[in-house]
């Protein structure tokens, strides 16, 4: 009965959910957006969705970097960390995670640190993760390093909107998201920087009080993620597709990716990134240990002068046992 009872509650609960979901994008309007780009997001998933933690029995760590543009002059740096792991309190299963993301763009340079925990249920034969992120989001602008020639017929030195000193501020920052696991496919809906955090950037000297303060207003974003695993049967492959779409309620945009994995160890596969990239993927794992690589083509005008962005992640997956009977909960190593 009362099973019955808690499986009645969870609907509700995902209706909730929803809602204010919905309640943070009606109200959004279009602002500055923090969120990094990477070609690996099947292997992030908590980068945009807090409820995308302890979704296996595995304490699951990814640190990798992404080169946007090469060839260009001060394109996007980004550099990212993320750990996930499933823990039970209560006799009631969570998830754990913690991201961290440095990006920097020519004299811009932003970082996000984020704590998630998710709460975990079973649902129609799968497990529904409903999760949220609490941390702070830091940015800098070096405006001592701002050139602005006397011939530029566009800009003038005296101008305030450009900063002629080094800024620096940070801001409380929230994120909520739901993730379903099911034995053939996973899905999540997430919404990032939900308060619309605004960055106060002052002077980092603070030696004159004249200085000029700026204000950098953080946009909201809503992502929608999914994917599957589907055999090829009496082989020892398996065909993995995956869709990531983005929003920030003015611009949307999406990507696809298929990929193949053999024996559970080597996976290669390309991916299309809307009116922006196609792109190749190739990872290896084993015992435990993972390594990916993509390179990123632009399809855009943008290919004139760029000849492509490169990506590489590295990680390591320990098996955790979380049954009451072991006292020893992370002695074996899982081969993914």
């Amino acid at each position: 009965m009362q099973s019955t009872k808690r499986a009645s509650r969870i609907p509700r609960l995902l209706s909730l959910l929803l809602t204010a979901l919905m309640a943070f994008a009606a109200t959004h309007r279009a602002n500055a957006q923090a969120d990094a780009q990477f070609s690996q997001y099947f292997e992030i998933p908590n980068y945009y969705n807090a409820g995308a933690i302890g979704t296996t029995d595995l304490l699951k760590i990814r640190g990798g970097a992404r080169l946007q543009w090469v060839g260009i002059e001060n394109a996007p740096k980004t550099f990212l960390v993320a750990a996930d792991m499933p823990f039970k309190l209560f006799n009631k299963r969570f998830g754990v995670g913690l991201i961290m993301q440095q990006e920097s763009l020519g004299l811009f340079k932003n970082m996000t640190i984020g704590a998630q925990i998710a709460y975990k249920q079973k649902l129609f034969k799968g497990t529904l993760s409903i999760g949220a992120q609490i941390g702070f989001i830091d940015q800098s602008f070096r405006g001592t390093d701002v050139y602005i020639p006397d011939d530029d017929d566009y800009h003038q030195s005296t101008d305030d909107a450009i900063p002629q000193q080094d800024i620096r501020g940070n801001a409380f920052d929230v994120g909520l998201g739901i993730h379903y696991t099911h034995k053939w496919f996973w899905a999540g809906l997430s919404a990032t920087h939900l308060n619309s955090p605004s960055v106060s950037l002052n002077a980092e000297s603070g030696e004159n009080g004249n200085e000029k303060n700026y204000e950098f207003q953080m946009g909201r974003a809503l992502y929608f993620m999914g994917g599957s695993n589907i055999p090829i049967k009496n082989t020892l492959f398996e065909v993995i597709p995956s869709v990531l779409v983005k929003s920030d309620f003015t611009f949307t945009s999406w990507e696809a990716t298929a990929r193949c994995r053999y024996n559970k160890f080597l996976t290669g596969g390309v991916g299309y990134r809307w009116k922006d990239a196609v792109y190749v993927v190739l990872s290896a794992e084993f015992k435990g240990f993972y390594l990916g690589y993509s390179y990123d083509y632009p399809v855009s005008a943008i290919a004139g002068a760029s000849s492509g962005s490169h990506e590489i992640f590295a990680g390591y997956s320990l098996k955790l046992d979380l049954s009451d009977k072991n006292r020893h909960r992370h002695k074996s190593i899982r081969i993914m």
